[in-house]
């Protein structure tokens, strides 16, 4: 819990409202809960309920009104620039970001030598007005940057081919090593308690309010052609663990594609009357509700694929080199992808490649608030041209 105030208080949370309202929620949200356990441990009855919810329900909205008001005033005083940041160019090329000063110490016949203090005192008092130096150095100067870097009071960085380390995203020590961080998972444990809560809550409450109709398409399904109602098929996802999802069935029972080598076509002749409503209305997709309930999907997220699905000629793991990033959430029913309109068969790489921006775009940029508006605005493309 305190790492989460902490973070709700860090420059980054000034430089990104959006981002400062979440923590510092998640930080009151791990405060109730840690306040009602303890009631709940030492049976507090003299605890109000009410009370509870009205002081915590009036902090929340204090905590979003001070996070807009800091935020207006931040931007009136600093600017777009929160964070005072120069980049020094030494020998090797960069592009500096907006709002960011730039040096080419090279040229100035500048580096951090260690055996010329008078260097040593020019760097320092080049850098010292910042909060951030970014270094772009050739390799045998490395060594002398991160000594000089060490010894200063503002965030040291020195740029790093990003295929040399793998995309990493922290250093990290194991005994007495250094070790690569690779990843942390996208959520904590918060953020991971809030997106299942969603899901079950809208799974459930789907689930006993759709059943009547739910059934009659179940009734229609199996009255058109012989087979089981449901068609299960092996998917990837979260952590590209497989697993069986759960959708109406479309097609007939004898040609259904259980490997997902074939994508579905517009007139695909494989398809049924009813399979060609409930497929071109999403209706098909319903019984995945059931995957959310179990814990295989969630309401929102990647949408998973057949193990054997292709963009033009090639798998998906061949066709795009990020495709196993966008597994690191849960799969879902509905995503960013699929409200921007990508849906349908991907006859060629861009269709995936546009997919998996999405999907990484989500990943990086998640929310609570987010999944709510990607539900919402599902809504208007359950009906769509590429559903079929």
């Amino acid at each position: 819990m305190f790492e989460i105030a902490r973070e709700a208080q860090d420059v980054e949370t000034l430089g990104n409202r959006l981002t400062g309202i979440q923590r510092s929620l998640s930080a009151l949200g791990a405060t109730a809960i840690l306040v009602i356990g303890m009631g709940f441990l030492f049976k507090a009855e003299e605890i109000s309920r009410l009370g509870l919810a009205v002081t915590f329900g009036a902090a929340g909205v204090f905590i979003i009104l001070s996070k807009v008001f800091l935020n207006f005033v931040v931007k009136k005083t600093m600017g777009d620039a929160v964070v005072a940041t120069i980049l020094l160019l030494d020998g090797l090329p960069a592009r500096a970001e907006p709002h960011a000063a730039v040096v080419d110490v090279a040229a100035d016949g500048l580096w951090p030598d260690l055996d010329r203090p008078d260097m040593i005192d020019a760097l320092s008092r080049l850098i010292a007005p910042y909060d951030r130096v970014v270094v772009a150095c050739r390799f045998d100067h490395r060594p002398a940057w991160s000594t000089f870097l060490k010894g200063h009071d503002v965030g040291g960085e020195i740029l790093l081919d990003r295929d040399l380390l793998h995309g990493a995203v922290a250093i990290g020590r194991y005994d007495e090593h250094d070790t690569i961080i690779l990843s942390r998972g996208p959520l904590n444990l918060m953020n991971r308690i809030q997106k299942r809560a969603l899901d079950l809550v809208v799974a459930v409450i789907a689930l006993v309010l759709l059943a009547p109709f739910l059934a009659i398409v179940a009734l229609a399904i199996r009255l058109e052609s012989p087979g089981p109602v449901l068609f299960t098929q092996l998917r990837v996802g979260q952590g590209n663990r497989q697993f069986r999802i759960f959708k109406f069935r479309s097609m007939r029972a004898d040609s259904s594609d259980a490997a997902g080598t074939m994508s579905t076509g517009r007139d695909d002749q494989r398809i049924t009357k009813v399979g060609r409503v409930i497929r071109r209305t999403s209706i098909d997709e319903l019984p995945q509700l059931l995957n959310v309930i179990r814990g295989d999907m969630s309401m929102v997220g990647p949408r998973p694929h057949a193990l054997g699905s292709t963009a033009g000629d090639e798998l998906f793991w061949h066709a795009s080199q990020q495709y196993w990033l966008r597994h690191a959430l849960k799969p879902g029913i509905t995503g960013l992808a699929q409200i921007r309109g990508y849906r349908g068969a991907t006859e060629r790489v861009e269709d995936l490649a546009r997919r998996v921006r999405c999907d990484l775009e989500y990943l990086s940029d998640w929310s609570l608030w987010s999944d709510v508006l990607i539900l919402l605005k599902t809504i208007r493309v359950v009906m769509h041209k590429n559903a079929y």
